[in-house]
């Protein structure tokens, strides 16, 4: 039988990483990753106006070095790579040019961060999301929050476009259009040059966009033209149609088959995000809920159109026609921060390294790599009670349920002899009280959810975490095999986009790594966090309403 190989290109918050995968059973050949240069630098961004843009050219950079180093220590023939398929975070877009160039990649904008791609987690968009939110309520039709969960947040593609907009005069006159990342990276190794014939993601659109087939595609001009009359015209150089990426975008051009050592035979699939591409790759089915534990959560389940309907789930991050299985709807929550919550208190603790100790870089690195393994040992073994600290997770604001991304986190029954590993314990209950809270959501409104899958690096790296996560949701949490769960997702559509497999799902059968460990609930410690529970809700809703209004 022919070989046959297909990539998947998935680039997360700091990094990008290929991986070559053999389309017949799943196995991966290969995996290269590279570290965004400029991004590692700090370049670009402010955390204290929450404030994170990201320049094309790690992007480009990355492309290249991942998908060449692949090739050449795979020994694969370049003509057996039949396909590609890009995911990225989201809601992450970028301005363009008329020719779909980056504004970043101009000489006279290299350097100006609202040229650059406005990283998901950049907030400095609340007040243009507020906007929208009651805008979408109040102008007398359609309310455009509908399928985006009932909230528009600052973490997304019209609130951040709005926010440039209205701060820079300058990048407002000279976008063109805006691109999402995903579909901004497809276009560039398809060799694209028509934007308005160029196959954009339904999965960012419908998530993020406010695009829904039931209103023809993007919200109406009358809309737009209340929050700000430039939107219309942005509009008109966007798209109407979108897809699902078991579709061919395009295939490479013979600029990035030169750059890649592949050919321009070679199928490109529709972009994607990474959380939706993560689901296809831990085996996704109705009824499982999949959480992708990195820096933060992104949480995908899928329903069938029969089931959902028309129904909608408040507070959560959109629900959309094919954004992860094709003719199933996928319905995505998740947290704003999980992983990075730790490393902040990581970082409160090393602040003596940093700058009270006289040793070298690497030395202060090493101390505080270890930091967070350590903390982990030691929380494991406090002791579990009603009195213990109880912290909000909501250290980056609040994706779901109900985003609201100016909410901050608080910590109650501090004494003084509360020590560090009891502090951190309380984040990692705090980040899976997080989760139940979204999984409470689902449930209250209709979406029934049997089997938990873990994937992303807190799920592959902290039994802790996932031993905590299990008895707070008091439910199985299974970890994917796969330490590369989005980039196999994006295979299986690059497999499916090249003809190799009729659909997604006969993908997901042939090339399913499975499962590679399932942590179970304790009942013993079922009473106890049942209690704590309450009290972080009792915290949270006080913070809300009494705190944070103010």
């Amino acid at each position: 039988m022919e070989k046959r190989y297909v990539i998947g290109l998935d680039f997360g918050t700091d990094s990008v990483r290929a991986v070559l995968v053999d389309a017949l059973d799943g196995t991966t050949l290969n995996t290269d990753v590279h570290y965004y240069k400029r991004w590692k630098e700090g370049k670009y961004c402010d955390p204290s106006k929450s404030q994170f843009r990201q320049h094309v050219l790690d992007f480009i950079e990355g492309t290249e070095a991942t998908i060449s180093t692949v090739v050449k220590n795979s020994g694969v023939a370049a003509e057996a790579v039949k396909g590609i398929c890009i995911d990225t975070t989201g809601s992450s877009p970028i301005p363009v040019d008329s020719n779909g160039t980056a504004l970043c990649l101009k000489p006279e904008y290299e350097h100006n961060p609202d040229a650059m791609m406005v990283l998901w987690k950049d907030h400095t968009a609340i007040k243009e999301a507020e906007e929208i939110n009651k805008l979408s309520r109040s102008w007398g039709g359609v309310d455009y929050t509908k399928y985006e969960g009932g909230i528009y947040s600052s973490e997304w593609f019209w609130a951040k476009i709005l926010h440039i907009n209205r701060t820079n005069a300058k990048i407002k006159e000279a976008a063109h259009s805006w691109m999402e990342h995903c579909d901004l990276m497809t276009y560039i190794i398809t060799g694209a040059t028509d934007l308005e014939a160029f196959k954009r993601s339904r999965c960012a659109a419908g998530h993020k966009a406010m695009w829904h087939e039931s209103w023809g595609g993007l919200p109406e001009d009358k809309f737009l033209e209340q929050l700000d009359p430039s939107l219309v015209k942005l509009k008109d150089n966007m798209y109407h149609d979108t897809f699902t990426s078991d579709i061919a975008a395009g295939t490479l051009s013979q600029d990035w088959a030169d750059r890649t050592g592949l050919t321009e035979d070679t199928v490109v699939a529709v972009g994607t995000f990474d959380a939706h591409s993560g689901a296809v790759g831990a085996e996704v089915e109705e009824f499982t809920l999949v959480r992708v534990m990195g820096t933060s959560t992104c949480d995908i389940i899928v329903s069938k159109n029969e089931v959902i309907g028309e129904n909608t789930v408040d507070g959560i991050c959109g629900q959309v026609d094919g954004s992860v299985i094709p003719d199933m709807v996928g319905l995505e929550a998740g947290q704003s921060a999980f992983g990075d919550y730790l490393a902040w208190f990581r970082d409160v603790l090393a602040w003596p390294i940093n700058n009270m100790l006289d040793i070298s870089d690497e030395e202060k690195e090493s101390l505080k790599d270890n930091m967070i393994a350590r903390l982990s040992a030691e929380a494991e073994k406090t002791p579990l009670v009603e009195t213990a600290p109880v912290a909000l997770d909501w250290i980056n604001g609040r994706r779901t349920p109900d985003a609201n991304q100016a909410l901050k986190s608080a910590i109650v029954n501090l004494n003084l002899g509360t020590k560090a590993p009891e502090i951190f314990r309380s984040l990692v209950e705090a980040i899976c009280f997080g989760s139940r809270k979204i999984v409470e959501r689902f449930r209250d409104q209709g979406v029934e959810i049997k089997t938990v899958v873990g994937i992303g690096g807190v799920a592959k790296k902290s039994g802790f975490i996932m031993q905590t996560l299990a008895d707070v949701l008091d439910m199985p949490i299974k970890i994917a095999n796969s330490e590369q769960a989005p980039a196999l997702g994006a295979a299986m559509y690059a497999a499916t986009a090249a003809g190799i497999y009729s659909n997604v799902n006969d993908a997901i059968k042939a090339m399913g790594n499975g499962f590679e460990t399932t942590y179970y609930p304790k009942d013993e410690n079922k009473d106890v966090y049942n209690k704590l529970y309450a009290t972080y809700s009792t915290l949270g809703e006080f913070v809300e309403t009494k705190i944070n209004n103010q």
